[in-house]
Protein backbone atom coordinates (compact mmCIF):
# COMPACT_ATOMS: atom_id res chain seq x y z
CA UNK A 1 0.00 0.00 0.00
CA UNK A 2 1.22 3.32 -0.94
CA UNK A 3 0.56 4.90 2.37
CA UNK A 4 1.35 8.71 1.42
CA UNK A 5 -1.13 8.41 -1.67
CA UNK A 6 -3.92 6.73 0.76
CA UNK A 7 -3.31 9.14 3.65
CA UNK A 8 -4.07 11.74 0.83
CA UNK A 9 -6.80 10.13 -1.31
CA UNK A 10 -8.70 9.99 2.29
CA UNK A 11 -7.71 14.06 3.48
CA UNK A 12 -6.46 12.22 6.89
CA UNK A 13 -5.79 15.24 9.25
CA UNK A 14 -4.99 13.31 12.34
CA UNK A 15 -3.45 9.58 12.98
CA UNK A 16 -3.56 7.42 16.10
CA UNK A 17 -0.35 5.40 16.46
CA UNK A 18 -1.68 2.29 18.29
CA UNK A 19 -0.26 -0.76 19.54
CA UNK A 20 -1.58 -3.53 22.02
CA UNK A 21 -0.60 -3.65 25.77
CA UNK A 22 -0.28 -6.86 27.99
CA UNK A 23 -4.32 -5.95 28.70
CA UNK A 24 -5.44 -5.83 24.99
CA UNK A 25 -5.79 -2.26 25.22
CA UNK A 26 -4.61 -0.02 22.82
CA UNK A 27 -1.82 2.43 23.63
CA UNK A 28 -0.03 4.97 21.60
CA UNK A 29 -0.32 8.38 19.83
CA UNK A 30 -2.43 10.31 17.78
CA UNK A 31 -0.63 12.71 15.66
CA UNK A 32 -1.63 15.72 13.58
CA UNK A 33 -0.96 14.08 9.72
CA UNK A 34 1.73 17.34 8.93
CA UNK A 35 4.01 15.91 12.02
CA UNK A 36 3.39 12.03 11.43
CA UNK A 37 4.70 12.74 7.19
CA UNK A 38 7.95 13.95 8.52
CA UNK A 39 8.70 11.75 11.11
CA UNK A 40 11.81 9.73 10.67
CA UNK A 41 11.01 7.52 13.37
CA UNK A 42 8.01 7.15 16.10
CA UNK A 43 9.20 5.99 19.72
CA UNK A 44 7.97 5.46 22.89
CA UNK A 45 8.36 4.55 26.53
CA UNK A 46 8.92 0.38 26.76
CA UNK A 47 6.78 0.74 29.78
CA UNK A 48 3.86 1.34 27.74
CA UNK A 49 3.47 -2.22 26.68
CA UNK A 50 3.26 -3.27 30.88
CA UNK A 51 0.42 -1.99 32.11
CA UNK A 52 -1.73 -3.61 34.87
CA UNK A 53 -5.72 -3.43 34.52
CA UNK A 54 -5.64 -0.99 37.10
CA UNK A 55 -3.73 1.71 35.46
CA UNK A 56 -0.13 1.39 36.86
CA UNK A 57 2.90 1.89 34.88
CA UNK A 58 4.95 -1.29 36.20
CA UNK A 59 8.13 0.91 35.79
CA UNK A 60 10.02 -2.30 38.07
CA UNK A 61 8.99 -4.31 35.32
CA UNK A 62 11.14 -2.90 32.82
CA UNK A 63 14.96 -1.60 32.34
CA UNK A 64 15.43 0.26 35.01
CA UNK A 65 15.92 3.34 32.67
CA UNK A 66 12.68 2.54 30.79
CA UNK A 67 14.42 2.69 27.39
CA UNK A 68 12.41 3.71 24.43
CA UNK A 69 10.73 1.21 21.72
CA UNK A 70 10.82 2.28 17.68
CA UNK A 71 7.00 2.01 17.02
CA UNK A 72 6.97 0.64 13.75
CA UNK A 73 4.09 0.62 11.13
CA UNK A 74 1.94 -2.23 9.81
CA UNK A 75 0.74 -0.24 6.44
CA UNK A 76 -1.75 -2.78 6.18
CA UNK A 77 -3.64 -2.35 8.77
CA UNK A 78 -4.33 1.21 8.27
CA UNK A 79 -8.02 2.95 8.62
CA UNK A 80 -9.89 5.42 8.71
CA UNK A 81 -11.57 5.89 12.34
CA UNK A 82 -16.00 6.25 10.96
CA UNK A 83 -16.99 7.70 13.91
CA UNK A 84 -14.33 10.68 14.38
CA UNK A 85 -15.45 14.07 14.12
CA UNK A 86 -12.60 15.23 11.15
CA UNK A 87 -10.88 12.48 8.91
CA UNK A 88 -8.46 10.37 11.28
CA UNK A 89 -7.16 6.84 10.46
CA UNK A 90 -5.64 4.34 12.71
CA UNK A 91 -2.77 2.80 12.31
CA UNK A 92 -1.41 -0.52 14.33
CA UNK A 93 2.70 -0.70 15.14
CA UNK A 94 5.16 -3.36 16.20
CA UNK A 95 7.57 -2.40 18.95
CA UNK A 96 10.94 -2.93 17.93
CA UNK A 97 14.31 -2.85 19.74
CA UNK A 98 17.08 -0.02 18.45
CA UNK A 99 18.78 -3.04 16.69
CA UNK A 100 15.35 -3.77 14.89
CA UNK A 101 14.34 -6.77 16.83
CA UNK A 102 10.68 -7.28 18.20
CA UNK A 103 10.37 -6.27 21.82
CA UNK A 104 9.93 -9.43 23.41
CA UNK A 105 7.00 -7.78 25.68
CA UNK A 106 4.62 -6.70 22.60
CA UNK A 107 1.91 -9.32 22.37
CA UNK A 108 1.40 -8.53 19.26
CA UNK A 109 5.23 -9.90 18.82
CA UNK A 110 4.41 -12.87 20.87
CA UNK A 111 1.90 -13.78 18.47
CA UNK A 112 4.35 -13.22 15.58
CA UNK A 113 6.98 -15.33 17.53
CA UNK A 114 4.19 -18.10 17.30
CA UNK A 115 3.57 -17.53 13.63
CA UNK A 116 6.50 -17.76 12.63
CA UNK A 117 7.63 -21.77 13.60
CA UNK A 118 4.38 -22.56 11.63
CA UNK A 119 5.97 -20.58 9.18
CA UNK A 120 9.21 -22.61 9.39
CA UNK A 121 7.09 -26.14 8.73
CA UNK A 122 4.94 -24.78 5.87
CA UNK A 123 1.79 -23.77 7.48
CA UNK A 124 -0.18 -20.61 7.92
CA UNK A 125 -2.84 -20.91 11.14
CA UNK A 126 -6.40 -19.59 10.58
CA UNK A 127 -8.46 -18.35 12.83
CA UNK A 128 -12.55 -17.21 13.76
CA UNK A 129 -13.24 -15.97 17.12
CA UNK A 130 -16.73 -15.39 18.89
CA UNK A 131 -17.20 -12.37 20.82
CA UNK A 132 -19.70 -12.65 23.33
CA UNK A 133 -20.64 -9.10 25.52
CA UNK A 134 -23.23 -7.38 27.34
CA UNK A 135 -24.71 -4.00 26.88
CA UNK A 136 -25.42 -2.50 29.99
CA UNK A 137 -27.24 0.39 31.27
CA UNK A 138 -25.36 3.57 31.14
CA UNK A 139 -23.53 3.88 34.96
CA UNK A 140 -22.55 7.98 36.36
CA UNK A 141 -19.36 6.11 37.92
CA UNK A 142 -17.66 3.09 38.77
CA UNK A 143 -19.17 1.55 42.40
CA UNK A 144 -21.99 1.77 40.91
CA UNK A 145 -24.26 -1.66 39.91
CA UNK A 146 -23.97 -3.69 36.81
CA UNK A 147 -27.58 -3.84 35.09
CA UNK A 148 -29.52 -4.77 31.93
CA UNK A 149 -30.27 -2.03 29.55
CA UNK A 150 -33.94 -0.85 29.62
CA UNK A 151 -36.30 -1.19 27.05
CA UNK A 152 -35.39 -4.61 25.65
CA UNK A 153 -37.33 -7.74 25.77
CA UNK A 154 -34.42 -9.19 27.76
CA UNK A 155 -34.16 -6.31 30.57
CA UNK A 156 -35.97 -8.03 33.42
CA UNK A 157 -36.74 -11.47 32.39
CA UNK A 158 -33.46 -13.82 30.40
CA UNK A 159 -34.39 -14.56 26.73
CA UNK A 160 -32.01 -16.56 25.39
CA UNK A 161 -31.69 -16.44 21.88
CA UNK A 162 -34.18 -14.09 21.73
CA UNK A 163 -34.82 -12.93 18.26
CA UNK A 164 -36.78 -9.65 19.71
CA UNK A 165 -34.54 -8.33 22.05
CA UNK A 166 -31.92 -8.48 18.63
CA UNK A 167 -34.48 -6.07 17.39
CA UNK A 168 -34.25 -3.65 20.22
CA UNK A 169 -31.20 -3.40 20.12
CA UNK A 170 -31.30 -3.05 16.50
CA UNK A 171 -30.17 0.89 16.07
CA UNK A 172 -26.50 -0.10 18.01
CA UNK A 173 -25.82 -3.04 16.51
CA UNK A 174 -26.58 -1.79 12.75
CA UNK A 175 -24.00 0.71 13.94
CA UNK A 176 -21.70 -1.89 15.07
CA UNK A 177 -21.85 -3.77 11.55
CA UNK A 178 -21.53 -0.61 9.91
CA UNK A 179 -18.20 0.59 11.48
CA UNK A 180 -16.79 -3.15 11.48
CA UNK A 181 -17.34 -2.47 7.38
CA UNK A 182 -15.35 0.55 7.50
CA UNK A 183 -12.36 -0.45 9.59
CA UNK A 184 -12.52 -3.89 7.27
CA UNK A 185 -13.85 -5.95 10.49
CA UNK A 186 -14.90 -9.18 8.75
CA UNK A 187 -17.88 -9.37 11.34
CA UNK A 188 -20.63 -11.57 10.86
CA UNK A 189 -23.61 -13.86 12.71
CA UNK A 190 -24.78 -11.95 15.23
CA UNK A 191 -26.72 -13.61 18.06
CA UNK A 192 -28.48 -12.92 21.87
CA UNK A 193 -26.87 -14.89 24.33
CA UNK A 194 -28.07 -16.40 27.40
CA UNK A 195 -27.99 -13.50 29.16
CA UNK A 196 -30.07 -10.59 30.24
CA UNK A 197 -28.66 -8.22 27.31
CA UNK A 198 -25.83 -10.59 26.26
CA UNK A 199 -25.17 -10.49 22.57
CA UNK A 200 -21.96 -12.51 20.83
CA UNK A 201 -20.73 -11.50 17.17
CA UNK A 202 -18.90 -13.74 15.55
CA UNK A 203 -15.66 -13.05 13.09
CA UNK A 204 -14.77 -14.35 9.52
CA UNK A 205 -11.87 -16.91 9.59
CA UNK A 206 -8.32 -15.73 8.43
CA UNK A 207 -5.21 -15.41 8.91
CA UNK A 208 -4.29 -15.53 13.11
CA UNK A 209 -2.77 -12.00 13.45
CA UNK A 210 -4.89 -10.13 11.13
CA UNK A 211 -8.10 -11.49 13.52
CA UNK A 212 -6.24 -11.04 16.31
CA UNK A 213 -5.79 -7.82 14.79
CA UNK A 214 -9.21 -7.35 14.18
CA UNK A 215 -10.40 -8.28 17.44
CA UNK A 216 -8.55 -6.16 19.23
CA UNK A 217 -10.07 -3.02 17.05
CA UNK A 218 -13.73 -4.93 17.49
CA UNK A 219 -14.10 -4.04 21.48
CA UNK A 220 -13.17 -0.56 20.22
CA UNK A 221 -16.39 -0.39 17.79
CA UNK A 222 -18.47 -1.81 19.97
CA UNK A 223 -17.86 0.39 23.41
CA UNK A 224 -17.92 3.36 21.23
CA UNK A 225 -21.24 2.29 19.35
CA UNK A 226 -22.85 1.73 22.70
CA UNK A 227 -22.01 5.10 23.75
CA UNK A 228 -22.96 6.94 20.85
CA UNK A 229 -26.63 5.43 22.01
CA UNK A 230 -26.52 6.15 25.30
CA UNK A 231 -25.77 2.69 26.35
CA UNK A 232 -23.06 1.02 28.22
CA UNK A 233 -20.86 -1.99 27.46
CA UNK A 234 -18.79 -4.73 29.02
CA UNK A 235 -16.18 -7.64 28.27
CA UNK A 236 -15.68 -8.55 31.89
CA UNK A 237 -15.65 -12.75 31.72
CA UNK A 238 -18.54 -13.01 34.47
CA UNK A 239 -20.09 -9.88 35.02
CA UNK A 240 -23.19 -11.29 37.15
CA UNK A 241 -22.86 -13.88 39.22
CA UNK A 242 -26.58 -15.27 38.10
CA UNK A 243 -25.94 -14.89 34.01
CA UNK A 244 -23.43 -16.60 31.43
CA UNK A 245 -20.50 -15.71 31.20
CA UNK A 246 -19.12 -14.25 28.23
CA UNK A 247 -16.36 -16.03 25.93
CA UNK A 248 -14.11 -15.54 23.00
CA UNK A 249 -14.59 -19.19 21.76
CA UNK A 250 -11.30 -19.65 18.97
CA UNK A 251 -11.67 -22.04 15.90
CA UNK A 252 -8.69 -23.14 14.48
CA UNK A 253 -7.42 -24.97 11.85
CA UNK A 254 -4.00 -25.10 9.71
CA UNK A 255 -3.16 -24.45 6.28
CA UNK A 256 -1.08 -25.94 3.75
CA UNK A 257 1.17 -23.11 2.58
CA UNK A 258 2.36 -25.21 -0.49
CA UNK A 259 -1.04 -26.93 -1.59
CA UNK A 260 -3.67 -24.79 0.17
CA UNK A 261 -5.73 -27.84 1.47
CA UNK A 262 -7.17 -28.11 5.44
CA UNK A 263 -3.99 -29.61 6.77
CA UNK A 264 -5.94 -31.51 9.62
CA UNK A 265 -7.55 -33.67 6.15
CA UNK A 266 -5.54 -35.92 4.46
CA UNK A 267 -6.03 -36.01 0.74
CA UNK A 268 -9.20 -38.42 0.93
CA UNK A 269 -11.04 -36.34 3.43
CA UNK A 270 -10.25 -38.28 6.81
CA UNK A 271 -8.35 -36.81 9.59
CA UNK A 272 -4.66 -36.32 9.60
CA UNK A 273 -2.52 -37.52 12.05
CA UNK A 274 -1.28 -34.05 13.09
CA UNK A 275 -4.74 -33.31 13.77
CA UNK A 276 -4.94 -35.74 16.85
CA UNK A 277 -1.62 -34.40 17.68
CA UNK A 278 -2.90 -30.90 17.96
CA UNK A 279 -5.78 -31.44 19.85
CA UNK A 280 -3.39 -33.82 22.48
CA UNK A 281 -0.97 -30.53 22.49
CA UNK A 282 -4.29 -28.41 23.80
CA UNK A 283 -5.06 -31.07 26.41
CA UNK A 284 -1.62 -31.18 26.95
CA UNK A 285 -0.24 -27.62 28.20
CA UNK A 286 -4.00 -25.90 27.90
CA UNK A 287 -4.00 -26.23 31.70
CA UNK A 288 -0.90 -24.62 32.13
CA UNK A 289 -1.34 -21.67 30.16
CA UNK A 290 -5.09 -20.71 31.59
CA UNK A 291 -3.45 -17.56 32.97
CA UNK A 292 -3.55 -15.98 28.91
CA UNK A 293 -7.07 -17.66 28.37
CA UNK A 294 -8.75 -15.99 31.85
CA UNK A 295 -6.14 -13.33 32.96
CA UNK A 296 -7.82 -11.61 35.85
CA UNK A 297 -9.79 -13.08 39.25
CA UNK A 298 -12.94 -12.48 37.66
CA UNK A 299 -11.90 -14.43 34.63
CA UNK A 300 -11.69 -17.91 36.85
CA UNK A 301 -15.63 -17.22 37.56
CA UNK A 302 -16.69 -18.31 34.25
CA UNK A 303 -15.53 -21.66 34.28
CA UNK A 304 -18.34 -23.68 35.93
CA UNK A 305 -20.22 -26.77 34.99
CA UNK A 306 -23.62 -26.61 33.47
CA UNK A 307 -23.01 -22.86 32.39
CA UNK A 308 -21.78 -24.11 28.76
CA UNK A 309 -18.29 -23.06 30.01
CA UNK A 310 -15.63 -25.54 30.62
CA UNK A 311 -14.11 -26.86 33.37
CA UNK A 312 -11.41 -29.17 31.52
CA UNK A 313 -9.88 -29.71 28.34
CA UNK A 314 -11.65 -33.02 27.02
CA UNK A 315 -12.61 -33.08 23.60
CA UNK A 316 -15.60 -34.46 21.52
CA UNK A 317 -17.72 -34.39 18.25
CA UNK A 318 -19.92 -31.02 18.53
CA UNK A 319 -20.10 -31.54 22.16
CA UNK A 320 -20.65 -27.93 24.05
CA UNK A 321 -19.38 -29.48 27.56
CA UNK A 322 -15.93 -30.21 26.67
CA UNK A 323 -13.34 -27.81 26.67
CA UNK A 324 -12.48 -28.60 23.39
CA UNK A 325 -14.63 -29.12 20.56
CA UNK A 326 -14.53 -30.29 17.16
CA UNK A 327 -17.63 -29.12 14.97
CA UNK A 328 -19.24 -31.14 12.53
CA UNK A 329 -17.95 -30.10 8.99
CA UNK A 330 -16.17 -30.83 5.64
CA UNK A 331 -12.89 -31.89 5.21
CA UNK A 332 -11.85 -29.06 3.87
CA UNK A 333 -13.37 -26.98 7.09
CA UNK A 334 -12.17 -29.30 9.84
CA UNK A 335 -11.18 -27.25 13.02
CA UNK A 336 -11.12 -27.55 16.53
CA UNK A 337 -12.83 -24.71 18.90
CA UNK A 338 -10.85 -23.88 22.00
CA UNK A 339 -13.90 -22.85 24.05
CA UNK A 340 -11.74 -21.80 27.28
CA UNK A 341 -10.54 -18.42 26.46
CA UNK A 342 -12.98 -15.16 28.19
CA UNK A 343 -13.41 -12.43 25.97
CA UNK A 344 -11.37 -10.31 28.18
CA UNK A 345 -8.50 -12.01 27.23
CA UNK A 346 -6.33 -10.44 25.22
CA UNK A 347 -6.58 -11.79 21.62
CA UNK A 348 -3.36 -11.88 20.77
CA UNK A 349 -2.32 -14.04 23.84
CA UNK A 350 -4.88 -16.01 23.32
CA UNK A 351 -4.48 -17.05 19.78
CA UNK A 352 -1.10 -17.18 20.79
CA UNK A 353 -0.70 -19.86 23.32
CA UNK A 354 -3.25 -22.03 21.87
CA UNK A 355 -1.69 -22.23 18.65
CA UNK A 356 1.88 -22.56 20.58
CA UNK A 357 -0.12 -25.97 22.49
CA UNK A 358 -1.46 -27.45 19.55
CA UNK A 359 2.32 -26.58 17.46
CA UNK A 360 3.94 -28.78 20.85
CA UNK A 361 1.37 -31.17 20.68
CA UNK A 362 2.46 -31.95 17.10
CA UNK A 363 5.93 -31.64 17.47
CA UNK A 364 6.10 -34.01 20.38
CA UNK A 365 3.61 -36.07 18.64
CA UNK A 366 1.30 -36.48 21.57
CA UNK A 367 -1.95 -38.82 21.77
CA UNK A 368 -5.29 -37.27 22.70
CA UNK A 369 -7.86 -38.95 24.95
CA UNK A 370 -11.17 -40.97 23.34
CA UNK A 371 -13.38 -38.30 22.17
CA UNK A 372 -16.11 -37.78 25.00
CA UNK A 373 -19.88 -38.72 23.62
CA UNK A 374 -21.41 -37.51 26.75
CA UNK A 375 -21.08 -34.81 29.57
CA UNK A 376 -17.82 -33.43 30.34
CA UNK A 377 -19.17 -31.82 33.32
CA UNK A 378 -18.81 -35.09 35.44
CA UNK A 379 -15.27 -35.57 34.87
CA UNK A 380 -12.42 -33.68 36.99
CA UNK A 381 -12.14 -29.97 37.19
CA UNK A 382 -8.64 -29.39 35.18
CA UNK A 383 -7.70 -26.35 36.03
CA UNK A 384 -5.82 -23.62 38.39
CA UNK A 385 -8.73 -22.83 40.64
CA UNK A 386 -7.16 -19.45 41.93
CA UNK A 387 -5.02 -16.69 40.04
CA UNK A 388 -1.82 -18.09 42.83
CA UNK A 389 -1.93 -21.45 41.12
CA UNK A 390 -2.76 -19.91 37.42
CA UNK A 391 0.56 -17.80 38.09
CA UNK A 392 2.67 -20.66 39.09
CA UNK A 393 1.67 -23.16 36.28
CA UNK A 394 2.51 -20.45 34.07
CA UNK A 395 5.58 -20.13 35.52
CA UNK A 396 6.71 -23.37 35.27
CA UNK A 397 5.58 -24.12 32.12
CA UNK A 398 8.72 -24.30 30.56
CA UNK A 399 7.98 -25.44 27.27
CA UNK A 400 5.18 -22.51 26.42
CA UNK A 401 8.15 -19.92 27.74
CA UNK A 402 10.08 -21.48 24.57
CA UNK A 403 7.15 -20.62 22.18
CA UNK A 404 6.21 -17.56 23.78
CA UNK A 405 9.65 -16.22 24.76
CA UNK A 406 10.83 -16.56 28.51
CA UNK A 407 11.63 -12.91 29.32
CA UNK A 408 7.37 -12.48 28.12
CA UNK A 409 6.16 -15.15 30.70
CA UNK A 410 8.30 -14.33 33.27
CA UNK A 411 7.33 -10.34 33.11
CA UNK A 412 3.59 -11.66 32.35
CA UNK A 413 3.59 -13.69 35.24
CA UNK A 414 4.96 -10.75 37.46
CA UNK A 415 1.97 -8.28 36.33
CA UNK A 416 -0.45 -10.38 37.47
CA UNK A 417 1.14 -11.10 40.80
CA UNK A 418 0.88 -7.09 41.43
CA UNK A 419 -2.50 -7.54 40.10
CA UNK A 420 -3.56 -9.92 42.42
CA UNK A 421 -1.85 -7.98 45.60
CA UNK A 422 -3.77 -4.56 44.36
CA UNK A 423 -6.84 -7.16 44.38
CA UNK A 424 -6.54 -8.46 47.95
CA UNK A 425 -6.03 -5.39 49.22
CA UNK A 426 -10.05 -4.52 48.63
CA UNK A 427 -12.76 -5.35 50.97
CA UNK A 428 -15.42 -6.84 49.21
CA UNK A 429 -18.88 -5.95 49.20
CA UNK A 430 -19.61 -9.49 50.06
CA UNK A 431 -17.30 -9.19 53.75
CA UNK A 432 -18.96 -5.90 54.23
CA UNK A 433 -22.36 -7.38 53.94
CA UNK A 434 -21.65 -10.40 56.07
CA UNK A 435 -18.82 -9.55 58.36
CA UNK A 436 -19.60 -6.26 60.02
CA UNK A 437 -21.87 -7.87 62.47
CA UNK A 438 -20.25 -11.09 62.81
CA UNK A 439 -19.98 -12.12 66.33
Amino acid sequence: MDMNAWLEAHAIRKIECLFPDMTGTARGKSLPIETFRNLSELRFPMVGVVQSVTGDCLQELVPEVDPDMILVPDTGSLRQIPWAKEPTALLIHDCVHEDGSLVELAPRNVLKRVLARYEAIGLQPVVAPEMEFYFLAARTHADEPLSPPVGTASSEVRQPYSIETLASLEAVLDDIQRYCQQLNIQADTVLHEVGRGQVEINLLHGDALALADQTFLFKRVVKEAARQHGLACTFMAKPFAEDAGSAMHIHQSLVDAKTGRNAFSTPDGGDAPRFAHYIAGLQRYLPDAILLLAPYVNSLRRLAPYTAAPINVEWGVDNRTCGLRVPRSSAAARRVENRLPGVDANPYLAMAVTLACGLLGMQQELMPTPALTDSAYGRPFAFPRTMHEAIDRLAAADALADMLGPHFVKTYCELKTTELKAFNREVTPWEMRYLTHAV
